[in-house]
């Protein structure tokens, strides 16, 4: 189906590519980019022919700015604004949820609430002239949804830093804190992001959406049951056909061919 703040391709190779495309706000995320990526999440995540998911920007300069501060500012009751604001906590549980691999192809300037977004995916691959921060405290706001995924990627007293100070980092620096994956010069960062996303759409289907599924519920459980949680995730592995494939193929020296079973 067609979006309107963004665009929605699905290639070949099994990459659903995503981007984000209202470049006169430079992709503020307003209450209508966030039904779109719900959408667009959720169609990919139905999508059996979908093996990966890259998620990127139009704009030359920007992923995206953050949450639109026209639709903060509007009168409206409180109780709808308050029904509005599951739409960050939906997109985030959404990507952890997807079964799929996802990339985010940081071209730009990635800020406020598209730091989340950026968190929430698997990967980040990032341009050097890209840069990272929340800097809502400037305009009278907190990166309250941000904060749940800032202090599962980074270390705590950075992440103060970042939301109590509102400043930015460089790529460089996100890549040291750990906050993006690869920096590549910008020229290179389509072909960088196609070629994890090639590969990651390579592997089989079935593996990967167990294994992230078990990464994704594992990681604020207690260390015994995330423990049990992971051997019955390797249990249900063990009964694939995949896993049987991918042995047979090891052994005979050849490519696995999967059937997503």
């Amino acid at each position: 189906m067609g979006y309107g703040t963004l665009r929605y391709n699905v290639a070949e190779t099994g990459v659903a590519r995503i981007e984000l495309d209202r470049p006169e706000t430079r992709n503020a995320l307003s209450d209508a980019v966030l039904d779109d990526l719900l959408g667009a999440l959720g169609d990919a995540r139905d999508d059996d022919a979908v093996r990966c998911v890259v998620i990127a920007s139009t704009h030359p300069t920007t992923f995206s700015a953050g949450g639109d501060l026209t639709e903060f500012a509007a009168p409206a009751p409180l109780v709808l604004k308050y029904q509005g604001l599951d739409r960050f906590p939906r997109l985030f549980r959404l990507l952890g949820e997807l079964g799929k691999p996802s990339i985010c192809a940081a071209g730009g300037h990635v800020l406020a609430g598209a730091l989340g977004l950026a968190l929430a995916c698997d990967l980040v691959v990032a341009s050097e002239e890209a840069t990272f921060g929340t800097p809502e405290i400037h305009v009278g706001l907190f990166p309250f949804m941000v904060s749940a995924l800032a202090y599962r990627n980074l270390p705590r007293k950075k992440v103060n830093e970042l939301m109590l100070l509102g400043e930015r980092i460089d790529a460089a620096e996100a890549l040291r804190l750990g906050l993006v994956n690869k920096v590549v010069p910008a020229a290179e960062l389509d072909a960088a992001v196609d070629d994890w996303a090639g590969r990651l759409a390579s592997k089989s289907p079935v593996l990967l959406r167990l294994g992230k599924d078990a990464m994704y519920r594992q990681m604020d459980l207690g260390f015994a049951e995330a423990l049990d949680l992971l051997q019955h995730s390797l249990s249900l592995a063990f009964a694939t056909e995949d896993i049987q494939e991918g042995v047979r193929a090891f052994f005979e020296k050849r490519e696995a061919t999967w059937t997503g079973r």
